[in-house]
């Protein structure tokens, strides 16, 4: 059994991932990572599951290791992304909706002090709501409201939608909302193209410590902005860097200014990996 595992591993360590380091193997328990976070003054990546799965934030080592399990007070339904303030507050993005049809739309925010307690962690809820979404189930021609990628900025939270509409794949829609408890109406920005294909979603984002850099995942390319004023995010420098190979990326986080972890989901035999991608090594578009 022992000599299988072995195989498996270098298998996995030397198949062609290109410009996408492979760091680690996921354990089986973040078979569905959707999220990955780093925090000021921590040497734990922090990760969670999509929905479905148990309401528990994983702290990981470099290796890959688990090394820490929180069990948060709140029901997974859909928990799609990680994101952190300057304080060390982690918030997690419940605001997965896949068939438009979700009113109980949150963000969970647990404080810095709770990462180090066991026991049941409890949150403050930040719920939200888009004040254009329409009736149930949506119409062919209607926007959909489906998100998996956010960050925190100067006191707000900024989401990113996932567009399943058809012809439409790559757009995102930014709305903003408070990063503070209640019950608040999200506040439309801007929006930003992609590419008009499926795979170039948007599944993940994440603001550099600096807060001087954004990164905007989809299973195919990360999409880095920089020079940006306030929160006018898509008029500064957008920098495109393409992956070298397909797989079902679904979350991102700076490790430094110049260095991006990435995680993808295990399906159809491949993934379930933890990653490192050196922006200043990657073909820029």
């Amino acid at each position: 059994m022992k000599r299988i595992l072995l195989i498996l591993v270098i298998l996995c360590y030397n198949c062609d991932t290109g410009n996408l380091t492979v760091l680690a193997n996921l354990p089986h328990v973040l078979y569905e990572a959707s999220g990955i976070e780093t925090i000021p003054k921590s040497d734990l990546i922090w990760m969670l599951n999509d929905g479905g799965n148990k309401p528990e934030l994983f702290g990981l080592n470099n290796n890959g290791d688990i090394v820490k399990t929180l069990k948060i007070k709140a029901k997974n339904n859909d928990w799609e992304d990680l994101t952190t303030d300057k304080n060390g507050n982690i918030y997690i993005g419940d605001f997965g909706n896949n068939q438009n049809k979700r009113k109980n739309l949150a963000i969970l925010k647990v404080s810095k002090d709770s990462l180090n307690n066991t026991g049941k962690i409890y949150i403050e809820r930040i719920s939200f709501y888009y004040p254009n979404q329409k009736k149930f189930p949506p119409k062919r021609k209607q926007m959909h409201f489906d998100c998996e990628a956010f960050f925190h900025f100067n006191d707000s939270l900024y989401l990113f939608t996932k567009s399943r509409e058809r012809n439409n794949f790559g757009k995102t829609n930014l709305y903003k909302i408070p990063a503070k408890r209640g019950n608040h109406e999200a506040q439309f920005m801007t929006s930003f193209k992609t590419c008009d294909d499926i795979q170039c979603w948007v599944t993940s984002a994440d603001i550099s410590a600096d807060r001087k850099q954004i990164a905007i995942l989809s299973p195919t390319a990360v999409w880095v902005l920089s020079n940006f004023k306030s929160d006018d995010f898509f008029n500064g420098t957008v920098t495109k860097h393409d992956f070298s190979f397909k797989s079902q990326k679904e979350s991102v986080c700076f490790k430094d200014k110049n260095t991006l972890l990435v995680t993808d989901e295990k399906a159809y035999g491949s993934g379930g990996n933890l990653y490192e991608l050196k922006l200043n090594q990657t073909q820029k578009n």
